[in-house]
């Protein structure tokens, strides 16, 4: 192996770097060290603007309530999906769970099956003895609008208007 060879940067370079450096900030629990002096510009150079400091944030993702269409979804698979004719590969039965075991079990079934490449599943909740119905069923829509779902959730719907007690949700495709 060859060493390298280190010269001496040109005042261009050096003016080029410390203009950089005093654009960027340290990580968290990092400190910075001063940047070197930079040479005064010649006369009739104006300093470069600062760079914008602008992230590329992706934009904050639609709740998904059961039954209304979501963006990105044409209407030829929104229809489809929403009148039952997209059947689901794998069905979760959450009758008989309480509310935080029917949680966990809803997080790893939908994780898994995303990362399966699974694009409609169904959730059976029951409809429930109370007039709102069930403590899942009322739940399962919060649920899927949690941090940790809501990325892989596209749309929820009912298969049947009549079954309020089952909901089928088409995840996204895996990038």
């Amino acid at each position: 192996m060859s060493a390298r060879r280190r010269t001496a940067l040109t005042e261009q370079e050096s003016s080029d770097w410390a203009a950089y450096v005093r654009q960027i900030r340290p990580l968290q629990g990092r400190a910075v060290s001063p940047p070197p002096d930079a040479p005064p510009l010649p006369e009739g150079i104006k300093q470069p603007p600062p760079m914008p400091r602008s992230r590329r944030r992706a934009a904050p993702a639609q709740a998904v309530a059961v039954g209304d269409p979501p963006g990105g979804l044409d209407s030829a698979s929104w229809n489809r999906f929403r009148s039952g004719k997209l059947f689901p590969s794998r069905t979760l039965d959450l009758h008989g769970r309480t509310t935080e075991p029917a949680f966990h079990a809803l997080h790893s079934f939908l994780h898994s099956a995303y990362a399966d490449g699974v694009r409609c599943v169904e959730v059976i909740t029951g409809r429930g003895t109370g007039q709102a119905g069930g403590v899942l069923r009322r739940e399962l829509p919060l649920w899927l609008n949690l941090p940790s779902l809501r990325p892989i959730v596209l749309a929820a719907t009912h298969p049947h208007v009549a079954n309020t007690g089952a909901v089928r949700v088409l995840l996204r495709r895996a990038r």
